[in-house]
């Protein structure tokens, strides 16, 4: 297959929002088939509600910098699917991503007729990731855990090194309605034989994380236990001094922004200690200048580029909501312009309510996805006490782009958020606006 014979028959398999099944056993028969690729290296997963795709990049960006050569896995994607699946900081080609599609849409084809179900969407990607790190060796895999953690796909690498990110509410349709059960799905990647770090969490799911540990019989770690902010700079990047009980790291100075990120990046630094006692050879230097440098597209990402700026933040669950609300009201001074859309099933009341007060404007938008919330279900979700003046509704993310692009003051700042799937659609856009207007620069 070509490209873009490969991504229509992935799309095919169904949205990958819609289209999810939970389970292992067809994933690991499609590995089977493929001859077993995660195993051609050592892996580290990470799991948690929010904070797993920072940390991955950081820790990504922390082997590069000690010459390990790494795979990242990462979902989901915001303008090419091949950002998922990245090989020494490099998105994989066009032309390897079809070529191993095909490989494992073949495989796909197998277990079917074995098992009777067609491997889904996520796990065929995943598959994908694993045969690209197996054919480009590399020394080390950093795998998001996609959803959940127990049944995800990415488990069935059976990671030597685990990592749980702060847990909280989401996915309660899949994973539990109750915190502990949320809790409990994510720390099962936890498993005899690993090693297991989390990040600091609320006392209830401490506890279940720590259950679950002792019932592996695995040594938990804990990151961020000395964790000092010293200052942040204009747009939010913080400088810290981290303790572990190995060193001490003073005045950092994280590149991605926002107060969250301090945790993000103690838990990066905690699980590159660790894979220096694994035999990595992962130099002081390194950690430092991985988490000083790591970049995180679509997450609290600023692009200053045009005017006015955008800020484009997934914020897609309560806590994420939270993250942003704080930065805006800490660090943007200016007028904000607020584009918002999301998906249908998630908590969009408590959303809404931390977000929406900090918008000077609201355009509300519908997201191209199936899951999406409409016009009518995001209007339901309006504070009582908004000005419904203040209010604008776009039928599509392109009106609702060019809606704030008119009347935010070049002073003003956008802010894009409640999905990374409208994060991807705006990108999406700007970068054909980029690409049209330097084709029209061209010809003159």
């Amino acid at each position: 297959m070509q490209f873009d014979e490969a991504l229509q028959y992935l799309l095919s398999l169904g949205h990958e929002t819609l289209a999810i099944k939970l389970g292992l056993a067809n994933m690991e028969r499609l590995l089977e088939a493929l001859g077993h690729p995660q195993r051609s290296s050592p892996s580290i997963q990470i799991a948690g509600t929010n904070g797993k795709g920072s940390t991955a990049v950081m820790l990504d960006r922390i082997c590069r910098e000690a010459k390990i050569s790494s795979g990242l896995y990462t979902s989901p994607h915001l303008v090419s699917i091949t950002e998922r699946i990245r090989i020494g900081g490099e998105e994989i080609t066009p032309e390897d991503f079809a070529r191993l599609t095909t490989r494992v849409r073949d495989a796909s084809a197998r277990v079917q007729k074995q098992s009777g179900a067609l491997p889904t969407f996520f796990e065929q990607v995943t598959a994908v990731a694993f045969c690209a790190f197996s054919e480009a060796r590399v020394e080390l895999a950093i795998l998001e855990t996609g959803l959940g953690g127990r049944l995800d796909a990415t488990t069935a690498a059976s990671a030597d090194v685990v990592a749980l990110t702060p847990i909280a509410f989401d996915h309660q349709e899949y994973l539990g309605v109750t915190l502990e059960e949320i809790a409990a799905e994510k720390a099962a990647i936890i498993r005899p034989g690993t090693m297991a770090i989390t990040a600091p969490q609320s006392a209830l799911v401490l506890k279940v994380i720590e259950r679950r540990a002792e019932s592996c019989g695995t040594a938990l770690r804990f990151a961020g236990q000395a964790v000092e902010v010293l200052e942040a700079d204009a747009a939010g990047r913080l400088s810290v001094t981290f303790k572990t009980a190995r060193d001490v790291y003073e005045r950092v100075h994280l590149s991605l922004p926002g107060r969250h990120q301090a945790i993000n990046a103690a838990v990066a630094l905690e699980l590159a200690e660790l894979l220096r006692e694994r035999g990595f050879s992962v130099p002081r230097e390194a950690i430092i200048a991985g988490v000083e440098t790591a970049q995180h597209p679509g997450r609290l990402e600023i692009n200053e580029k045009i005017t006015p700026s955008i800020i484009f933040d997934g914020a897609h669950n309560e806590a994420g909501a939270r993250a942003l609300r704080e930065y805006l009201d800490e660090f943007i001074k200016a007028p904000v312009t607020l584009i918002f859309g999301a998906m249908r099933d998630k908590d969009l009341c408590e959303i809404a309510a931390t977000l929406f007060p900090v918008a000077d404007r609201l355009i509300l938008t519908r997201i191209e996805n199936p899951r999406a919330a409409s016009l009518d279900e995001l209007q339901r979700v309006v504070p009582h006490a908004f000005d419904l003046d203040r209010i604008t509704f776009a039928e599509n993310v392109s009106d609702a782009l060019n809606m704030g692009r008119e009347s935010t003051l070049p002073r003003g700042v956008i802010c894009v958020t409640g999905s990374l799937y409208l994060v991807g659609e705006v990108k999406r856009i700007l970068a054909g606006n980029e690409a049209t207007s330097s084709t029209t620069d061209a010809a003159r």
